[in-house]
């Protein structure tokens, strides 16, 4: 992934220095694990490790002329190491160390994921105890439809975030498997016991079958996961870029002193962050794809999947953590205005209360449909003469008088009416967030 978009420590989990280290860890605790049970000299381990390193200009060298990344690593190694080389990758495979080092590195991706997700729940709380009374409109098809509070908007998507790091934890501990079987999976070549040792000492699980890799459905969860948690994304990033634009104006992205909109309008303050979230969003969720046509694979293994990840597993986990860390960025710093809400609110003259209206007829034993014709025809006068009020018409209206006290229309057009559960439901989805 380019610079632009990436942070250090995301990066770094898919240096090649990292990948070749975590190789070579899985390697000296195969030697460990076969000097245990008398396949090795026991001695051996303790000198192996103590001479093992790898170069990646030398690595780069033999694979050049071998075409094969892991027998260019061991080679590489096994020039450091000496005579006890020959103990090395004894019994296994090439996809055991390969896919035993991915899962440490995607369950590392998975961890800095968390974090982010951690950080951003901890914001948007404090967001929705902020503003859980703050009246705003809430909007159907980009349309005024009821009042809500903008605490409210907000903890439906602490909710979805909330979900997704439910999902992301399942999603690490599927992904944390181990494959140590040899070659097509049968173990002929190695003991049970060596993978045993190998996924204790890396916090992972044997997988129970892994042919000869570990089955790429495992995978296809990981990055559908990371899919869906990107859509969720998008989906506060659009809702902010709506609310920002100039007609509506209810919040906006935080313009730093200095900061400049647009190279030929100098009035210019644009949603370019949350814009930016949109588009990444859609290259995460382009993962999802090929890790779901991964799956399929010939018989016990073949290599089509392994391009695939080389590009997805950096890209997708780079972006995510680069998008969750600026999402949250953009709602620490967003800028509500409650006035402008309120405005909006009653731009309409009323109009917004023509359900309660609608139920305090036929509670009053008027008819649904008559009674919704009747609400509509006034609405509709509304709608086109900005002149007029919707309680005015309902009010001087005798057939609305015979079925709705003046006082109880009076109480009707009341904010507070349409927002006094909203409490209640901010403190059940916090309370579910802490669960």
């Amino acid at each position: 992934m380019i610079p632009r978009f990436s942070r250090p420590e995301m990066t770094s989990i898919w240096e090649i220095e990292n990948k070749f280290n975590i190789w070579l860890e899985v390697e000296m605790l195969i030697c460990e694990a076969q000097a245990d049970i008398d396949v090795i000299p026991k001695e051996a381990p303790a000198k192996i490790r103590k001479k093992a390193k790898f170069d990646v200009k030398r690595i780069d060298e033999i694979e050049k002329k071998v075409h094969h990344d892991v027998i260019a690593f061991l080679t590489s190694v096994g020039e450091s190491v000496g005579d006890e080389a020959r103990y090395i990758h004894l019994g296994v495979t090439s996809s055991d160390i390969i896919d035993t080092g991915f899962s440490v590195q995607l369950r590392q991706a998975a961890d800095l994921i968390i974090a982010d997700l951690d950080a951003l729940l901890k914001t948007l709380r404090q967001r929705v105890l902020d503003y859980k009374d703050t009246i705003c409109i809430g909007r159907s098809h980009g349309i005024h439809a009821e009042p809500t509070t903008f605490g409210m908007k907000l903890a439906g998507h602490y909710a979805a975030f909330s979900r997704a790091r439910k999902r992301m934890i399942s999603a690490r501990e599927e992904i944390s498997t181990c494959c140590i079987s040899g070659p097509v999976g049968t173990y002929a070549s190695i003991d049970p016991r060596v993978e045993a040792y190998v996924a204790q000492k890396l916090g992972l699980v044997a997988e129970p079958v892994s042919t000869q890799i570990i089955p790429r459905d495992r995978h296809a969860m990981f990055f559908s996961t990371l899919g869906v948690i990107a859509a969720s994304i998008e989906n506060l990033a659009i809702e902010i870029r709506h609310l920002q634009r100039t007609e509506v104006r209810e919040v906006e992205e935080y313009f730093a002193p200095g900061q400049k909109g647009s190279s030929a309008m100098p009035h210019k303050r644009n949603p370019v962050l949350s814009e930016n979230l949109t588009g990444l969003s859609r290259l995460i969720r382009a993962s999802v794809t090929p890790a779901l046509e991964n799956v399929t694979l010939w018989h016990e293994r073949d290599i089509s999947h392994s391009s695939v990840e080389r590009v997805i597993a950096p890209d997708a986990t780079i972006l995510m953590d680069f998008a969750l860390n600026r999402l949250n960025g953009i709602m620490d710093k967003l800028l509500v205005y409650p006035k402008r809400m309120k405005e909006n609110l009653e731009s309409l003259r009323g109009l917004v209360f023509s359900q309660p209206v609608l139920l305090a007829l036929t509670q009053g034993g008027m008819s649904r449909d008559y009674a919704y014709r009747l609400v509509q025809e006034h609405a509709m006068k509304v709608w086109d003469n900005q002149d007029l009020q919707f309680f005015q018409l309902l009010d001087t209206d005798d057939t609305v008088d015979e079925y709705i006290p003046p006082e109880v229309l009076k109480n009707i057009f009341n904010y507070r009416h349409c927002i006094e559960r909203t409490a209640d439901v901010i403190e059940r989805v916090l309370a579910d967030g802490e669960s």
